[in-house]
């Protein structure tokens, strides 16, 4: 079975070019699942729907919420359909699983003072700080998603017309505007700062650390966290919520759910809708306060 994953992983790699994170999760549900069925001596065509009821069953006794636990089936189903295509499975173990049932939570966003205050901690006397004030700025005007705000090479960048090219999950390019604010810094960072983490060195990619490599997604998480912590925000601050304030924002204000979603680089439009949830939730609550009948 470890080398059908193998295959399989490669296979999503290399003809589907799936994203690295993807890949990576998709590898470690896998791996879970062989590790599983290891002191079974389970060979690949011998695994039953029992098998992966049973996996899922261990999957919650470890404490994992159902959200978890479907995203290892939406795994497990990938793979069998792989093996079935392949020749290395009669049929799919899986298919006649249900997806267990989840609430689909709301998603955490800052309201408009709360970026604000966010966008007012960085020092952007120092490099460091007018970049990450850069990266906050960019991050907030587009909804990227982490890993390609920390991706984003400076050719991507057409900062005359405020847009930027990106490539985001499965290769997939989209077009994002660029706010007027968020470009005023990116240019004062490119003139500034830029060239002083480079220091005669080269790279292509837009946001640097102090090696002139490319600033990851961890790095710029913890950077995020002390800013938020900086302005007294009482929620932990991940580089999603600013995603999700993006869209939000968005939404609340009249904009159109389809622009929305190309935006954000949706596949599907029901992935986007969670945000009407969002803004109608807040209507909710302003009815609630202020409504003399409410």
């Amino acid at each position: 079975m470890e080398a059908h994953v193998r295959e399989y992983i490669n296979y999503i790699r290399i003809e589907k070019g799936l994203a690295d994170n993807t890949i990576a999760a998709y590898g470690k549900d896998l791996r879970c699942f062989v590790e599983f069925a290891a002191p079974l001596k389970l060979e690949t065509r011998e695994v039953t729907r029992g098998h992966i009821v049973e996996f899922l069953t261990t999957l919650y006794h470890r404490g994992l919420d159902s959200r978890s636990v479907a995203r290892y089936l939406v795994s497990l189903r990938a793979f069998f359909r792989f093996c079935l295509l392949e020749g290395y499975v009669t049929e799919d173990p899986a298919v006649t699983i249900e997806a267990p049932k989840f609430r689909h939570s709301l998603p955490d966003f800052l309201n408009v003072e709360e970026v604000d205050r966010l966008l007012a901690q960085p020092d952007v006397t120092s490099i460091s700080g007018l970049r990450d004030k850069a990266m906050i700025e960019l991050l907030y005007s587009t909804g990227l998603r982490v890993s390609e705000l920390c991706n984003v090479r400076v050719e991507d960048l057409q900062l005359e017309i405020g847009c930027l090219r990106c490539i985001g999950k499965g290769n997939k390019e989209r077009l994002v505007p660029v706010g007027k604010q968020a470009v005023e810094v990116i240019s004062e960072y490119l003139r500034g700062a830029r060239p002083e983490f480079l220091d005669g060195r080269s790279s292509p990619y837009l946001f640097l650390n102090s090696r002139a490599n490319h600033l990851d997604r961890y790095a710029f998480w913890r950077i995020l966290q002390e800013y938020g912590r900086r302005a007294g925000l009482r929620k932990s601050l991940t580089p999603h919520m600013l995603r999700h304030s993006f869209a939000t924002h968005l939404l609340d204000r009249g904009a159109d759910l389809r622009a929305v979603q190309m935006m954000l680089g949706h596949a599907d439009i029901s992935t986007t809708q969670i945000y009407t949830h969002v803004v109608e939730e807040r209507l909710k609550q302003v009815y609630k306060a202020h409504h003399p009948r409410a």
